[in-house]
């Protein structure tokens, strides 16, 4: 293997390795509740986003909006919408130096104190992705439910936050 070779190669890792990165962020701004490290995920218009029941959107400031208007939701100074989002099974695909496409597998949990449920599913994410000022950002994000389910939290659900 030639130099010039080796070197892609590892140029390629890298931005695979960048593109989880950005993906790992994305699930931890939705589970720390951070509307604007959520925002940061997408590219600055023009994204193509689905996400089934939450709505499709041509822009990420309107799934925002929603994200914001969800996650940040109190009753007595405390959240009443926990969500966990675990992603896994990556398949990066480079179409050149700037452009990609993934598929990412998600295991997702969120408790709704509002409403007294827990809800646990499984989904795939299907994204694009493209460079953006220098840093991989999100250009599509459709995520589809494979299976779902969602259940009462009992009269002795304990819950600390």
């Amino acid at each position: 293997m030639d130099d010039r070779s080796m070197e892609r190669r590892l140029d390629d890792l890298e931005r695979v390795e960048a593109i989880k990165a950005l993906k790992y962020r994305y699930w931890r701004a939705c589970d720390g509740k951070d509307p604007d490290a959520f925002r940061a995920c997408f590219v600055s218009s023009g994204a193509s986003i689905d996400f089934g029941v939450l709505g499709r959107f041509d822009d990420a400031d309107r799934i925002t909006q929603v994200f914001t208007d969800i996650a940040l939701r109190e009753v007595d100074g405390r959240p009443v919408i926990l969500d966990m989002h675990h992603g896994f099974h990556p398949h990066i695909e480079l179409h050149g130096e700037t452009e990609a496409s993934g598929a990412w597998t998600l295991a997702f949990r969120q408790i709704d104190l509002l409403h007294g449920t827990e809800t646990v599913s499984s989904g795939e994410y299907d994204d694009d992705y493209r460079v953006e000022n220098g840093e991989w950002r999100m250009s599509r994000c459709h995520y589809s439910v494979r299976w779902s389910i969602t259940r009462p939290l009992t009269s002795d659900t304990v819950v600390v936050q």
